[in-house]
């Protein structure tokens, strides 16, 4: 191979990495709004850095969802930093890798060389969890695409079995990605659908399981139990399994989806977060909030309706949107 081959492969690789930051920050602009206006307000370049300036910042900080705790653990840094700068645009530069220092397991931000990456199982299962309305389903539907598009096949299981639409939603995406699915009739034990799915993909060669599951109110207990019972379930059938456990949360319900991912992580022990509607009325902060109360890395954020809008989430990549 030679030097043109590079060159070329190189130019290809820094086109897709500015398309998807230009993805980004068109799906962020609500959210940069809410949170970048105060924010490029503070460091003006003759704002001196002093208490008062301090007490706006950790103002701004915690109005944009990052919530309180976090906000003081993180002006602590911030302000013994501070000491050593000499303006309130070093000021910015330190926020903003503070706030990248609060995601855990970051992914690199050239994270779009490799993305056909194989996970170490076969299948690869991946339970999804969350409260109705959060574009969980949605949510599901897109990996779906985004798996078969990469050449894997794929097998979606519909194991919300309470409700007939969310049996048909999984239907049609499977149809629209080429997944093939496991459906039992409404009404029908989830676990059973989850078992016979993880069965099906193994005597079909699949290489990703996708399982929907039911999302009714997150502080009804039976629900919990349900989901427990579909992990004993498929870990019965494939040891080891589920191999990840995505939860799917609703970025405009703020504080509130902290709460969820609690009672979520303590039934069922996630793995990952995907966090949709970041193109809505969230605010940037909740992200960051996420990530660094519950230790658990984002996986994915939502920034419009496109396939490519569910993106795998870069920390770096995310917060530069935020704030260029």
């Amino acid at each position: 191979m030679g030097f043109n081959f590079f060159k070329k492969k190189n130019l290809e690789k820094k086109e897709q990495g500015s398309k998807i930051f230009s993805r980004l920050k068109t799906g962020l602009s609500k959210t940069r709004m809410i949170l970048t206006t105060d924010i490029n307000d503070l460091f003006d370049s003759g704002k001196a850095i002093n208490e008062a300036l301090f007490e706006e910042l950790e103002e701004v900080l915690i109005s944009s969802d990052l919530g309180i705790d976090v906000t003081f653990k993180m002006m602590e840094k911030i302000k013994k930093k501070a000491k050593k700068l000499s303006g309130s645009e070093e000021l910015k530069q330190v926020l903003k890798e503070e706030l990248i220092g609060l995601f855990p397991n970051n992914l690199n931000i050239d994270h779009y060389d490799t993305p056909n990456e194989q996970p170490d199982t076969k299948p690869h299962v991946i339970m999804v969890v969350g409260v109705n309305g959060t574009g969980k389903t949605t949510t599901l539907g897109k990996l779906a695409m985004k798996f078969t598009s990469q050449g894997k096949k794929v097998l979606i299981a519909a194991a919300d079995t309470f409700r007939a639409a969310a049996i048909e939603q999984v239907e049609i995406w499977a149809n629209r990605s080429g997944a093939s699915i496991v459906k039992h009739k409404e009404g029908a034990d989830p676990a059973a659908v989850a078992y016979d799915s993880v069965e099906a993909s193994l005597a079909r060669n699949i290489d990703i399981v996708l399982i929907d599951t039911a999302g009714r109110l997150h502080t009804q207990k039976n629900l919990m139990e349900e989901l427990k019972k579909i992990k004993r379930s498929i870990n019965k059938k494939l040891p080891g399994a589920p191999h990840d456990i995505l939860m799917v949360l609703d970025a405009t319900t703020g504080q509130n989806a902290i709460s969820q991912a609690n009672l979520f992580n303590e039934a069922v022990e996630l793995t990952q977060i995907a966090l949709t509607k970041l193109d809505g009325t969230a605010k940037g902060g909740i992200v960051a909030a996420i990530a660094s109360t519950m230790e658990l890395p984002i996986k994915y954020i939502g920034v419009g309706e496109q396939i490519e809008d569910l993106q795998e989430f870069d920390a770096k990549l995310f917060i530069n949107a935020l704030f260029d």
